[in-house]
């Protein structure tokens, strides 16, 4: 289809009814040129496909589907694989149902645990959320079917979400809130970006041309269309000249005549319009050439590899005295609503109307000896004395008792936050109390967000299955009866305590400013920098069998940062049971005169391995790996000097390490004045041989008043001069230079010292 061509022969109405939806869910058609309509549906982790009663956030009811983990748990299996099947399968279910793109992935950055939507989002870390994105995003495109990556751009919270303003330096939006999708335009290329509600320093992300036009087209070559989210629109003139190409849904006609009148008064030139229904046109199409009319899909299939993909999600985080897996022999107490109605989604636009929902008791009773509880409600917060005891009493008799906790719907959804990181308070009393029935006691969590466990002690395992879709409850007996060994690793770490959080202070903002005042501090490297203690740290994750990393090794000691760097480590597993251990590779410089995290994830590798086996594997790293964003120069930087490579099995499970050396082949700009200080200029070589004279005068003047001063004219040594004008400006010496500095010297000084900046 010739696009261009197709353009020229439209209206200045008809190309301006293109830039808005014909309602929830389609673009629009154009009948007089045959173009057609393309539908997009919600996602991510499922569809949401609604055929009649449309909306953005869930309420009316939708096409039965299945729900396949959210983003919270796909990102905790650390598998690029597995993301890419489940993409591949949500791609091939969108070919079915004609849909041209599916709304997701969400990748916004976890900055704190109250945000009500992360439990759609991947983690607190750019590198992970960034690998997940495009091995979900390629697994999609792989079936002719285009994804929407979303929330562009810093929309971690949904306080005021349509309004807020989102205040971040640039070094931060480009270290931590950038990075993922990123990568995701750069190596996966989505068929569209969705921006968000929030406004970014300012201005509103559907109006921003920095992120919308400079950033993402420009610097990172994306070539598909930017849609709104739905209601982001504020003003449509400025919108679509900063590159928001489509505003969902129909705004009923009122925006297109909005922008039929600018171009008509000269306020927007027609071009950027067409620019605009081009690449509008161009997807449209590409949906078109690549609709498969005789798709089909098979939800048992699909259910059965949702059942698989939670299982691999799944983050054992504690099991003393190995209660866990459990012996189909054991007399055990499953205790807790959640395991007959296991929460597996989280609530708004992302919610699935499942075709079918597994549950833990179902699965278990009929194949292991299994007895059940209700032991809490989930409608209501408190202690119902008649259920406690009961579970209580079954936790007694049992072998060993399970409660199934975590948060429910209320809890976390999108549109509003989480006002504190506690679990039920009836649910923490019942867990007490089974455990003080049962030292064999297990805890099941269902949530899509970290959260507070004062009981953690009192129980013997605690399994993380986030929100794992709708056959979370089978593969959680999967997992529990060791028929799958859990491999996940957590993307977030747990605090102690909310308080801990780095974002806890200015989470919410004052009124419509948030600031993120943490800055590139979030998650791990916060907790790191400050030498804090965590419930369970980033990266962590436990397995029924062991594993050993030995014999890390570098193919280079030292390389410039236009080499790349080598890295092979070896992972063995040293238990009695297959599983999967997840490598992680961290970057941690030695020293530094930038304030920089203590390490950083730069790489991992999902490994599955049969007792006694090993196996090598091996990353490549390249400049961007050791770069901090340098302000000065608004790019990338590598700082010359020793970096520690760590390979480990948590941020905090570093199991071996080595150093190699990064030469810089870029030297920063240098900019000497009569404000510069001695002590920056000391740094220099070149600047220093000028200035040793400076010094020794310096001495001489400040000896001389050295009787009336108390201070003996011996006590003044080099040093001590030095120390003493490490802080002050060239400019002091006119004070401080005596009697023999002149100013022509200070002048010759001056540009002797600007040609050494320039060199």
């Amino acid at each position: 289809m010739d696009v261009k061509k197709l353009v020229k022969e439209m209206t200045l109405e008809e190309k301006a009814s293109l830039c808005s939806g014909m309602d929830s869910w389609h673009t629009k058609p154009v009948d007089r040129l045959s173009v057609p309509a393309m539908m997009v549906s919600d996602g991510p982790h499922g569809l949401r496909k609604q055929d009649d009663k449309s909306d953005h956030l869930g309420i009316n009811e939708s096409i039965k589907a299945v729900c396949f983990p959210a983003g919270c748990a796909l990102a905790a299996s650390f598998d690029r694989e597995l993301l890419r099947h489940v993409g591949e399968t949500i791609g091939n279910e969108c070919q079915a149902e004609d849909l041209g793109v599916i709304l997701g992935p969400a990748m916004n950055i976890k900055r704190s645990p109250l945000c009500g939507r992360n439990f759609e989002y991947f983690s607190e870390d750019p590198y992970l959320a960034g690998e997940m994105a495009v091995s979900h995003v390629k697994g999609v495109q792989s079936k002719g079917v285009g994804t929407s990556i979303k929330h562009f751009l810093a929309n971690s919270q949904e306080h005021r979400r349509m309004s807020s303003d989102s205040r971040i330096d640039e070094r931060t939006l480009r270290e931590i809130y950038l990075p993922a999708f990123e990568k995701a335009v750069k190596e996966a290329q989505p068929w569209t970006v969705m921006c968000s509600y929030n406004k970014v320093n300012g201005t509103y992300a559907s109006e921003n041309k920095t992120a919308l036009t400079d950033i993402l087209r420009d610097e990172w070559g994306f070539e598909g269309f930017v849609m709104s989210d739905w209601g982001a629109v504020n003003d449509r003139v400025k919108g679509i000249r900063a590159g928001l190409e489509l505003e969902m849904p129909s705004s009923g006609g009122i925006n297109d005549k909005k922008i039929v009148d600018a171009v008509k008064s000269g306020e927007l030139p027609e071009e950027v319009v067409d620019v605009a229904v081009e690449r509008i046109l161009n997807i449209v199409y590409k949906y078109i050439e690549n609709r498969q009319e005789n798709a089909v899909w098979d939800k048992e299939a699909d259910h059965a590899f949702s059942r698989e993909a939670a299982a691999e999600c799944m983050v054992l985080l504690k099991n003393d005295n190995n209660v866990l897996p459990l012996n189909k022999t054991q007399k055990v107490a499953f205790i807790g609503e959640f395991a007959k109605k296991p929460r597996y989604q989280g609530g708004g636009s992302s919610h699935i109307n499942s075709f079918c929902v597994d549950n833990s008791v179902d699965e278990a009773v009929c194949k292991y000896q299994v007895s059940y509880a209700k032991g809490y409600s989930l409608d209501k917060d408190v202690i119902d004395e008649e259920l406690a005891k009961e579970a209580v009493n079954l936790a007694a008799e049992s072998d060993v008792a399970v409660v199934f906790a975590g948060l429910p719907d209320a809890y976390e959804s999108e549109g509003y936050d989480r006002s504190h990181m506690k679990m039920p308070q009836g649910q923490e009393e019942l867990i007490r109390r089974v455990a003080g029935a049962n030292k064999n006691t297990v805890v099941v969590l269902y949530n899509g967000s970290p959260v507070e466990m004062p009981w953690e002690k009192d129980v013997a395992a605690i399994l993380e299955a986030y929100l794992g879709g709708q056959a979370a409850g089978s593969a959680v007996v999967d997992v529990l009866y060791g028929i799958k060994n859990p491999c996940g690793k957590l993307p977030e770490t747990f605090p102690l305590k909310l308080e801990d959080n780095p974002s806890y202070l200015y989470y919410f903002g004052e009124k419509d400013v948030t600031e993120y005042r943490e800055g590139i501090f979030t998650g791990y490297r916060y907790y790191d920098k400050k030498k804090m203690d965590v419930l369970y740290p980033f990266g962590h994750g436990l397995s029924y069998t062991t594993f050993a990393l030995s014999n890390l090794k570098l193919d280079k000691e030292k390389l410039t940062d236009k080499e790349m760097l080598k890295v092979t480590v070896d992972v063995e597993n040293t238990g009695d049971c297959f599983g999967k251990e997840v490598v992680q590779l961290y970057i941690a410089p030695k020293e530094s005169k930038i304030i920089r995290p203590v390490k950083e994830l730069k790489d991992f590798e999902k490994v599955a391995l049969n007792p006694g086996e090993k196996k090598t594997v091996v990353f490549e790293l390249d400049s961007r790996a050791f770069a901090y964003w340098n302000t000065e120069i608004h790019d990338w930087h590598v700082e010359s000097g020793a970096y520690d490579i760590l390979a480990g099995q948590s941020s905090r499970n570093i199991a071996c390490s080595k150093e190699v050396y990064i030469q810089s082949c870029n030297t920063l700009p240098k900019h000497y004045d009569e404000n510069s200080l001695f002590g920056d200029l000391l740094e220099d070589e070149q600047a220093k041989a000028l200035l040793e004279p400076l010094i020794t005068m310096v001495k001489q003047s400040v000896s001389g008043n050295a009787e009336e001063d108390s201070v003996s004219k011996e006590a003044i040594s080099d040093d001590m001069t030095k120390a003493m004008m490490k802080y002050m400006p060239l400019r002091g010496m006119r004070s401080f230079g005596g009697t023999t500095f002149k100013e022509e010297d200070f002048q010759k000084l001056l540009q002797e010292l600007a040609a050494i900046g320039k060199s």
